[in-house]
């Protein structure tokens, strides 16, 4: 990762009284995968929007790709960005090769590329029906193969899974996998924490217009500070006690007849585990349950709760 593709300095936006965004500062870079995870009304799609220059920022500057998208001077910058929106409205009447072709004519793309594009996201069998005649999750898959029209360098997709079943969902982080790699900026906005978790460089967590936490899960599980849980299986069920790690003031728990449980802090983990690797008990199995995108997520938002 290197170059900045996406800017937000200080930015807010208000419709009327109503403030949908607050003073956001964000950077996104070349081949980073983020994440923009919030409750419904939490400013996600406010921030896209602004990005795709549909809307224009109440105050502080938004970049992308080094222009103000929402400029007019902006069109060949807004060509190099694809969207897939949460709420698909595709014209029923098209069949999925016109629908493609009007937007490759929109972006002055080659409509010769349709064809792979379609391949890619697993909707080449039906490109020849109306659109009307698609599931949801078919529609989805179209909609992602717009989006991909051209090699956007900023791809902005909001809830892209829905509809899709585990095998596309698959499908669909191995393409952004594959266009992080060539130096695309992807940002996700989603509900599914979850899936996530293994598939983002990077977590934004936004609440009531602001943007309340934002790195790597590794970074976030330091600052939320949530436990980790360390079990440990032993070979016999004689064993009747395991060892307090001394000078660490860490406590073990038994919780079956052969294994035990340590709650602890992120930053004491390797201390724990280099503990049970010198033990000279039998030892069996070790498992690292690590707190997932859902714990961290929620400790951000009890937390700004509480101030």
């Amino acid at each position: 990762m290197s170059g900045i593709t996406v800017c937000l300095r200080e930015v807010s936006k208000s419709y009327g009284s109503l403030a949908a965004v607050k003073g956001v500062s964000l950077e996104l870079r070349e081949g980073e995968r983020v994440a923009l995870v919030g409750h419904n009304g939490a400013g996600k799609s406010t921030l896209i929007k602004m990005m795709l220059g549909l809307i224009g920022a109440s105050a502080g500057t938004v970049s992308v790709l080094g222009k103000d998208p929402s400029r007019r001077a902006a069109v060949e910058t807004r060509s190099k960005v694809g969207y897939l929106p949460e709420h698909v409205a595709l014209q029923p009447s098209m069949t999925g090769e016109e629908l493609m072709a009007f937007y490759a004519r929109l972006k002055h793309q080659p409509v010769s590329a349709n064809q792979e594009i379609l391949k890619r996201t697993g909707i080449a069998y039906a490109a020849h029906r109306r659109i009307a005649t698609y599931s949801k999750g078919m529609r989805q898959r179209l909609a992602l193969a717009q989006a991909l029209i051209g090699n956007p360098r900023v791809l902005l997709l909001d809830e892209p899974t829905t509809g899709l079943d585990p095998a596309l969902r698959q499908t669909f982080y191995t393409i952004v996998q594959e266009l992080s790699v060539n130096g695309a900026t992807v940002l996700l906005s989603s509900h599914a924490l979850t899936e996530l978790e293994t598939q983002t460089d990077r977590v934004v967590v936004m609440n009531q217009g602001r943007k309340v936490a934002d790195g790597t899960l590794a970074e976030l599980r330091q600052q939320a500070q949530q436990p980790v849980r360390i079990k440990v299986t032993v070979d016999s069920d004689q064993v009747t006690f395991f060892p307090r790690i001394a000078g660490a003031g860490l406590e073990w728990r038994r919780v079956s007849e052969r294994t035990f449980e340590l709650c602890c802090r992120e930053n004491e983990k390797i201390t724990a585990l280099k503990q049970v690797a010198g033990t000279s008990l039998p030892v069996s199995d070790i498992e690292i349950i690590d707190p997932t995108l859902d714990d961290i997520y929620a400790h951000f938002l009890y937390r700004e709760a509480a101030e």
